[in-house]
């Protein structure tokens, strides 16, 4: 599972003109899934979300969570984490696992983040999205449960 963690002042979703999730501060999340993930992968990276520590602290350092400075999450699910364009310029997504495995593990994730007592908005699963993104920083992470 792949995931790419934004931190933001403020983003939104939205799916055929209706916005299906909005935050202020916090974190948007890309969600990835491949073949080989389990619930473990979900729940391990729902663990890293809550309490990565990427927001200031009053030395302006980044030594807060988004639990510790009542953030939210907004999670997208986003299968082009596991395109592959090494060859060619059509990347290829064999990696990515099918959506009904898929939506399972996005779903474990998503319920694993809120275990932690944040607040999850989210967008529609394989919907075509609009995703609208303020990220403060600009502090971006790449993190990936099999490295």
């Amino acid at each position: 599972m792949k995931i790419v963690i934004q931190r933001c002042s403020r983003a939104s979703v939205t799916v055929e003109g209706q916005v299906t999730g909005e935050i202020g501060t916090g974190l948007m999340v890309l969600v990835g899934v491949t073949q080989e993930d389990t619930e473990k992968d979900a729940k391990f990276l729902a663990d890293k979300v809550a309490g990565l520590r990427i927001f200031e602290d009053e030395d302006g350092k980044m030594n807060r969570s988004v639990l510790e400075i009542g953030g939210k999450v907004l999670s997208i699910s986003q299968f082009t984490l596991y395109g592959d364009a090494r060859k060619g310029r059509r990347p290829s997504f064999i990696a990515a696992a099918r959506p009904e495995q898929a939506i399972g593990l996005y779903e474990a994730f998503n319920e694993a983040v809120k275990a932690h007592g944040l607040e999850v908005q989210t967008g529609v699963f394989g919907a075509d999205m609009q995703v609208e993104l303020v990220n403060s920083g600009p502090v971006t992470i790449l993190l990936d449960s099999r490295e």
